[in-house]
């Protein structure tokens, strides 16, 4: 039964983050229900997702051609930097530490994946900044990407819509790019912390490829603000769960 649930919550968390993000509300409290402690949880969580993003950073590869505005290298260079960072402070806190702050992040991360696209819009229209400042700003959610990482791709499109990005397509393969770079470079951390549950990593990765798979189809059927409240009321149950049991 417990394979059962964290292969569904794995495939469907693969087909939201093709469609709509926010895959980890459902793999992250899969684990911790499979008995899984919280920290190896949100390791183990981000091994199962992530080949996903870079997958589909390659299906924007021509968008990411017409970047013009900002220095790719650097964007990712820095990205990397922080999302390792990130994953060093998750290994270096203490189980029961993080036990007691993931209501905290999963109310965080629902709240942000709630507001996100209305704060970004807000943002894009009130404010401009430099590219010295676009990248300091990404390095601290780079840090938190690694750490945790729940609304990260809001947080990465807010950063570049401020920029001046405007070409939608164009951010979502560089959103996709630096979260899978932030991804691989937190499961390297996490795999030489000896963090990761294999087992169910490997369950969990297949069907998080076959869900991402998917997820193309699945777009065609479901308009993604549908999905988009499927990840907000899922978020919140498992934020709230979470606040009566650590209570």
């Amino acid at each position: 039964m417990l394979t059962l649930l964290l292969i569904v919550s794995a495939f469907f968390a693969g087909v939201l983050n093709a469609v709509a993000g926010g895959g980890s509300f459902l793999t992250f409290p899969a684990l911790i229900l499979a008995g899984v402690p919280p920290l190896n949880a949100n390791a183990t969580s981000t091994v199962a997702v992530s080949p996903g993003a870079l997958a589909s950073a390659f299906g924007y590869r021509r968008e990411l051609g017409r970047i013009r505005d900002i220095h790719l290298p650097s964007f990712l260079g820095i990205s990397l930097v922080g999302g390792l960072l990130g994953a060093l402070l998750l290994l270096w806190t203490p189980q029961r530490t993080f036990e007691a702050i993931v209501p905290w992040l999963l109310l965080f991360a629902t709240l942000l994946f709630a507001i996100g696209p209305k704060a970004s819009a807000w943002i894009r229209r009130t404010c401009t900044i430099g590219h010295g400042t676009v990248l300091a700003v990404q390095f601290l959610i780079a840090v938190y990407g690694g750490y945790f990482g729940g609304g990260i791709g809001i947080l990465i499109l807010a950063t570049l819509g401020v920029f001046g990005l405007t070409d939608l397509h164009a951010m979502n393969g560089l959103k996709s790019l630096v979260s899978g770079c932030l991804n691989a470079v937190a499961v390297a951390a996490f795999v030489a912390g000896g963090a990761v549950y294999w087992t169910e990593a490997m369950i969990m990765l297949v069907a998080a490829m076959a869900g991402g798979y998917a997820g193309a189809s699945v777009a065609r059927h479901i308009p993604p603000p549908v999905l988009r409240k499927v990840v907000i009321l899922v978020g919140a149950s498992m934020t709230v769960y979470f606040f009566i049991t650590k209570a």
